[in-house]
C-alpha cells in the first residue's frame, strides 16, 4: 500500500514536469516548421496538455483496466471546468474576449452530448469509439479554419506572448520533445501501477480511482497553465486551454481507450452520475462565458460555484464509497 502511494506521488510529480517539458518542446518544434502561432496554441498545445489524460488512460485500457480510463476522461473534464476555472477564477477573474474561444464553447457541448449518447446505452464499442476519433479530426480541421480565418483575435496574441517568452533553440526543442514523451510514457505507468494497486486493496472500482486521484493528476498541467495565464491577464488562454483539454479529453482519450479496449458493461452511474454533472458544468461555462447581455466573463463569485461543485461531487464520490 505504501509503494503504491510512493507510486502516485512520483508518478504525479513525473507527469507534471515531463507534461511541460513535452508541450514546451512540441510548440518550439511547430514554431521552427513556421506553423501561425494561433494554431500551436490550438492544436499543439491543446493537444499537449491532454497528452497525460491520452497516455495514462491508453496505458490502463492497454492493462485491461478500461474503467480507469474512462474515469480519468470524465473525471479529468469534471476537474477542469468546476476546480481549475473556479480556482482560477477566484485568483484572477477570467474575461472572455476571444471569439474563437465563444465559438468552441457550443461545440464543446455537442461534443458532451454526443459523448452521452454513445455511454446512454452502457456500453462503449469499438464503433463507438472510432466514432469519437472521427469526431476528433473534425475538430482538428475545424480548429485549423478557424484558426485562419480569425488571424486578429485575442488569443492569438496571447499565445504569440507566450511562445516568444518560451522560445528555444531547433535541437533543443526536439531534445524536450522527445524526452517529455519518454517520460511521459514511463510517469503513466508508474501511476496507473499505483492507481490499480490502491484501487485493489481498498475494493475500490477502478472507476472511481480514475475519476478522483487519477483525474486531479493528470489535470495539474491545465491548473498551473490555467492560473499562471490569467494572473499574467491572458484570460482567454487560461479559458481555452480547459475547453480544448475537454474536446480532447471526450474526442481522443476515450477514443483511444476504446479502441484498445472496448467496455462491453459500463455501470450506470458514468452516465446518471459522471456525465450528467460534466453536462451540467459544461453548460455553466457557457452560460458564464458568453454572458448574455453583460461581459463574458467568470468573477470570484461564480469561480465560487464551480470549486463548490467540485468539492460536493467529490464529496459524494467519497460517501459512496464508505456507504
Amino acid at each position: 500500500m505504501l509503494l503504491a502511494i510512493a507510486a502516485i506521488i512520483a508518478g504525479f510529480i513525473l507527469l507534471v514536469w515531463s507534461a511541460d517539458r513535452f508541450v514546451e518542446g512540441a510548440a518550439s518544434t511547430a514554431g521552427h516548421a513556421g506553423l501561425p502561432s494561433i494554431l500551436i496554441g490550438m492544436v499543439i498545445v491543446g493537444f499537449g496538455t491532454s497528452a497525460p489524460e491520452m497516455v495514462v488512460s491508453a496505458m490502463a485500457a492497454s492493462d485491461g483496466n478500461p474503467d480507469l480510463a474512462l474515469g480519468n476522461a470524465l473525471g479529468s473534464n469534471i476537474v477542469n471546468i468546476s476546480l481549475i476555472l473556479g480556482v482560477t477564477a477566484i485568483i484572477a477573474p477570467i474575461t472572455v474576449q476571444s471569439k474563437i474561444v465563444k465559438n468552441e464553447l457550443p461545440l464543446l457541448l455537442v461534443v458532451v452530448l454526443f459523448c452521452g449518447y454513445l455511454l446512454y446505452d452502457g456500453a462503449l464499442s469499438a464503433i463507438d469509439a472510432s466514432l469519437l476519433l472521427g469526431g476528433l479530426v473534425f475538430f482538428l480541421a475545424w480548429s485549423v479554419y478557424s484558426g485562419m480565418k480569425s488571424p486578429s483575435d485575442t488569443l492569438e496574441t496571447e499565445f504569440d506572448t507566450e511562445l516568444k517568452s518560451h522560445a528555444m533553440s531547433l535541437g533543443k526543442a526536439i531534445f524536450w520533445l522527445i524526452v517529455g514523451l519518454t517520460l511521459l510514457i514511463i510517469s503513466s505507468r508508474i501511476l496507473v501501477w499505483g492507481a490499480v494497486e490502491i484501487a485493489t486493496t481498498l475494493g475500490v472500482s477502478d472507476l472511481i480511482i480514475g475519476l478522483t486521484i487519477v483525474a486531479l493528476g493528470t489535470s495539474l498541467p491545465e491548473l498551473a497553465a490555467s492560473i499562471i495565464a490569467a494572473k499574467k491577464g491572458e484570460h482567454d488562454i487560461a479559458i481555452g486551454n480547459v475547453v480544448g483539454s475537454n474536446m480532447f479529453n471526450i474526442l481522443a482519450v476515450i477514443g483511444i481507450a476504446g479502441i484498445i479496449e472496448p467496455i462491453p458493461h459500463i455501470s450506470t452511474d458514468v452516465f446518471f452520475r459522471d456525465w450528467s454533472v460534466m453536462l451540467v458544468l459544461s453548460v455553466m461555462l457557457l452560460v458564464m462565458a458568453y454572458g448574455f447581455g453583460r461581459q463574458g466573463r467568470i468573477n470570484r463569485w461564480e469561480g465560487g460555484v464551480l470549486l463548490t461543485s467540485y468539492i460536493a461531487y467529490n464529496g459524494y464520490l467519497v460517501t459512496s464509497i464508505i456507504r
